[in-house]
């Protein structure tokens, strides 16, 4: 199967289109392509992928950023307040990384990927109780 090549500063927007950002991923690329089980993702739903810290640049639309946050608050889960589409959230599995919904990228189809790989967030090691 042939990827679609994602670029440095690779357009994305939100399904209204409030919301226009650019995203440069980790040099893996769509290779980090990865679902998490936990409560919250499962439910969500969403393919995520990994860009560094400073990998999304919101260009218009910031005011229209909503943040969600539960349990340990350690991921930062970002949305538009306008059509509610998961944009991107910094990681609680590693809080130096964002993981960007692949849906949001401009001329991917999620399903270009295949079988995903799945992340054990059910067993997270943050939610570890001695």
């Amino acid at each position: 199967m042939t990827l679609p090549q994602i670029r440095p500063n690779h357009p994305a927007s939100c399904h209204c289109g409030a919301i226009q950002f650019t995203v440069t991923l980790v040099p893996e690329g769509l290779a980090t392509a990865r679902r998490c089980d936990c409560s919250f993702c499962r439910r969500r739903g969403a393919i995520a992928v990994t860009a560094p810290l400073d990998g999304v640049k919101i260009l218009t639309g910031h005011d229209k950023l909503t943040l969600y946050q539960f349990g340990t608050n350690t991921a930062q889960h970002h949305f538009c307040a306008v059509c509610g589409i998961y944009i991107y959230h910094r990681r609680r599995s590693n809080p130096n990384e964002l993981g960007v919904n692949v849906a949001c990228l401009e001329g991917l189809n999620p399903r270009d990927l295949g079988d995903v790989e799945w992340s054990d967030g059910i067993n997270h090691p943050s939610d570890a109780r001695p």
